[in-house]
């Protein structure tokens, strides 16, 4: 149920390299009745095949499966499917498979409650107390609108330490919130943003309390039914949902069937199901005011802090404004994106679980504009003069506690930021870098005629970020030197294996002789070093791994220190 964005673990800031070993299948496009391409539509025609060399560049990397939609207006430009909806079985994913939406399942939850509240049953602005009148004394100025825009500071239950032992049994939502309304606030009410599910939980429960129905019930009878998606619903883990997709996550051993999770734990913050037509009937019906009265439509779009508006983000992608929300649940990834400006509408759709569907859904939004996509793959390099590269070595500061640190050896240039690993960046013109690993870029900017750098811009997700050159600040961010012990190989032994730190991502640990390794979802193999019997660290980034022995001396957990947080991964059998 992560948002877009959101990184756990070993991430790097620049985002994370998915490494997915998948096969192939493509199905092909598959429109609604009426909705073939007109003369205005089929002047887009000539990126319709660079929009298909795209996907596949993902797909022949090993890095997605899923289903895809382009639309612009009423008109579909791209709709196909590719790789596999269940692995085992062979069936191909096409345009009418359906998929678990993992955090796009908010921005439902936020317009049932503007439904509730045109219909006079609520306000956004009503203190949530009303509607939990036993609710603790710390929720009393928390509003329904504090739990829209992530800014209530009730904790994110899906982080919580017991997570994974409760998302694998049922939960009614008086249930759920009892897994956290005792917590401590993050914060004051409506003074700071942070992603928390708990809060769309709670508004789940809202909607119960105040529409009579259950949430399941309220969408699909105000929502889907009314708007015609009749391929969209509440998953459920015992129910025959046709066409429904399997989902997968990597493992040391390969691909693997995504873990379980009871569907009713993610709730009114990610329990849906939709395929990309329907999520494209969605965006029409929104935007096209078949759903909302303007006033509300208003409301739902208008970003209060962190551009997060009501279950949706909102902001400017490449001079050009932008409504989206991704998700991320056991399995599945998701994007999806509209440009109100241009009626533009994308939808992806993943069952392997990685960063592939936000990726692929900016350069599928930026070629339906007519604007020019450069895969990493495809970037030429140039050769720059060791005495430039040497004006840009030094610190640059994104925030006062999150440096990128320029380094040089030769005529390499390389960056590291903060808590993560050293990458090589290449030069495309004397100013202007960009790295293999990941898609981004580094521009340089100095000052008169000079050749010292005094600031960088890193391009990543259409975002343009500076960063001012600091001096003297890197020694302070750097991690402590930790001594290294040797172990036993056959203690190491019992440490190999795979462990979840939540639904759809791990770490997996293995082993070449003395040496042990660890690697996250979609992230490079990295080496960690024992402190102790049981204590590791890595060199590469500033973090800790303890695991924790079973009574028959195998690992059954470990425990990921990491920013001053303790994150407990149980090992996967």
């Amino acid at each position: 149920m992560r948002r877009h964005g959101t990184r756990i673990g070993l991430g790097f800031l620049l985002a994370s390299v998915a490494l997915f070993g998948i096969a192939e299948a493509t199905a092909s496009a598959s429109e609604p009745s009426g909705s073939h391409r007109s003369a205005a539509a089929a002047e887009s025609a000539p990126n319709l095949a660079r929009m298909d060399q795209v996907i596949r560049s993902f797909v022949s990397k090993k890095q997605f499966m899923g289903t895809v939609l382009v639309a612009r207006g009423d008109h579909v430009l791209l709709s196909k499917g590719y790789g596999f909806a269940n692995l085992e079985w062979g069936i191909p994913n096409s345009p009418d498979t359906k998929f678990r939406l993992g955090s796009i399942t908010k921005q439902f939850t936020a317009a049932s409650i503007l439904l509730l509240q045109e219909r006079g049953k609520l306000s956004v602005h009503d203190l949530l107390r009303k509607y939990v009148p036993d609710a603790p004394p710390a929720w009393d100025k928390i509003t329904l609108f504090n739990l829209l825009t992530h800014t209530s500071g009730i904790p994110n239950f899906t982080a919580l330490p017991d997570y994974r032992s409760f998302s694998l049994l049922p939960q009614t939502p008086a249930q759920l919130l009892a897994r956290f309304r005792d917590k401590p606030l993050d914060f004051e009410p409506g003074t700071r943003w942070s992603y928390s599910n708990s809060g769309y939980a709670v508004l789940g429960y809202v909607i119960e309390k105040v529409s009579a129905e259950s949430y399941a019930q309220f969408v699909q009878k105000n929502i889907f039914d009314r708007l015609g998606m009749r391929d969209s619903g509440y998953d459920s883990n015992s129910k025959i949902i046709e066409r429904r997709a399997s989902g997968y996550v990597l493992s040391s051993s390969g691909l693997l069937n995504a873990s379980y999770v009871d569907m009713t734990v993610p709730f009114a913050a990610g329990g849906l199901y939709s395929t990309t037509l329907d999520l494209w009937r969605w965006e029409r019906a929104l935007f096209g005011g078949r759903l909302l009265s303007p006033a509300s439509l208003e409301q739902m779009i208008t970003p209060f802090k962190h551009d997060y508006a009501f279950g949706l983000e909102v902001h400017t992608m490449n001079g050009v404004e932008v409504i989206e929300h991704s998700g991320g649940i056991n399995g599945f990834n998701t994007a999806l994106a509209y440009y109100p400006q241009i009626k533009l509408a994308v939808v992806v759709l993943g069952n392997v679980n990685g960063t592939a569907p936000d990726q692929i859904a900016e350069y599928l939004g930026a070629l339906a504009q007519g604007q020019p996509v450069e895969l990493p793959s495809e970037r030429r390099t140039v050769s720059v003069d060791a005495r430039i590269l040497a004006g840009y070595v030094g610190d640059y500061a994104l925030n006062p506690k999150f440096l990128i640190s320029i380094t040089r050896d030769g005529d390499r240039l390389f960056e590291q930021a903060t808590g993560q690993p050293k990458l090589e960046i290449f030069p495309s013109s004397e100013k202007e870098f960009f790295l293999k690993v990941v898609d981004a870029q580094i521009t340089f900017v100095t000052s008169g005629a000079g050749t010292r750098a005094t600031a960088l811009i890193l391009h990543q997700g259409g975002i343009d970020q500076r960063a001012e050159r600091v001096e003297g600040a890197a020694a302070a961010l750097a991690p402590r030197e930790r001594k290294e012990v040797h172990v036993e190989p056959q203690i190491l032994a019992r440490y190999v294996g795979t462990y979840q730190l939540v639904p759809g991502f791990s770490i997996a640990i293995t082993r070449e002789g003395d040496h042990l390794y660890e690697q996250a979802t979609n992230q490079p193999k990295f080496e960690i070093y024992p402190s102790s019997d049981r204590d590791f660290f890595l060199r590469v980034v500033d973090a800790q791994i303890t695991f924790v022995a079973g009574d028959k001396g195998a690992a059954t957990e470990l425990i990921l220190h990491q920013g001053g947080v303790d994150h407990p991964a149980k090992r996967l059998e």
